[in-house]
This record gives C-alpha cells, structure tokens and sequence, in this order.
C-alpha cells in the first residue's frame, strides 16, 4: 500500500452540517442553538465548572497535596554505545561535545550515562551520572569516567 492509494473507512467523512438554511433542513431558526441566551449566541460559551455564579464545587473542596513536576531535574541520557559512534577525532566526551554531536540538546546540565552499548577506544568522559555497567565499560576500554 502506497500513501496515495490510502482511503478513509466508509462513514468517516462526513458532510458538513449546513444551518439556517430554512425549516425544511431541520436545522433552520434557532441552527441548532436550542433558545436565547449565552450559549445561542456566536462567541458565547461557558467555561468549565461555572455553575451559574453559584460558589463552583471546585471553590468547596479543600485544595491539597505537592506536586513535584516543578522542581523536577530532568536527566539527558546517553548510552556507552552512543560514545561509540562519536568522531574518531574525540576523546574528551562532555556535555558540550555531547550537544555538538547532537545526542543532547543544548544547555542539558544533567548528563547520565547508561551502559547499553559497547566501546572500543579510551575516551575520558565527563558526566553528572555514570551507571555501574558504563563506568566499568568505559574503564575496560582504557578510558576514564569523571563524575563533575
């Protein structure tokens, strides 16, 4: 199957509901709309969870907890076989060479290297986390892991 031989299933597509078109449609006078008021007109609409100035339900209830999404430090991973794959010319591995190679993103400051992977030449590498498996990859193949 190619792109251009792709089809909607039937009954996906449907028309488009065409109002006040007069009585007969079935969607004349009010479009649908229901009476007056704030939701008959165009651009009127109510926000979710007003009640009609009646203190809301979520104004009641007591707020609590923590959430920690916030204060969160967000680690960038990189893989020993990742190092591997890097420019014969590099042997110091930083976040900035990292960056550079384009396996992080630029100003990452939290670099943790997994040990998914193998490596054949010494790099000294530089990073704020090293798992057991990498640094002993990493030792094994004549490098050094700088934690910093």
């Amino acid at each position: 199957m190619k792109l251009h031989e792709l089809q909607n299933v039937p009954g996906a597509v449907h028309r488009r509901k065409r109002v006040g078109c007069g009585e007969g449609g079935g969607h004349g006078k009010t479009s649908g709309r229901g009476g007056k008021g704030q939701t008959a007109r165009s651009g009127g609409s109510i926000r979710p969870g007003f009640e009609g100035g009646q203190m809301p339900l979520y104004r009641k209830l007591p707020h609590r907890g923590f959430n920690n999404y916030e204060f969160r430090t967000e680690i960038a991973i990189v893989n020993v076989g990742d190092l591997a794959r890097l420019d014969a010319a590099v042997t110091e591995v930083n976040a900035v060479a990292l960056a550079a190679a384009g396996l992080i993103r630029s100003g990452e400051k939290v670099v943790k290297v997994l040990g998914d992977g193998e490596l054949s030449r010494a790099l000294k590498v530089t990073a704020a986390r090293f798992s057991a498996s990498a640094k002993e990859k990493i030792e094994k193949a004549g490098g050094s892991a700088i934690v910093g």
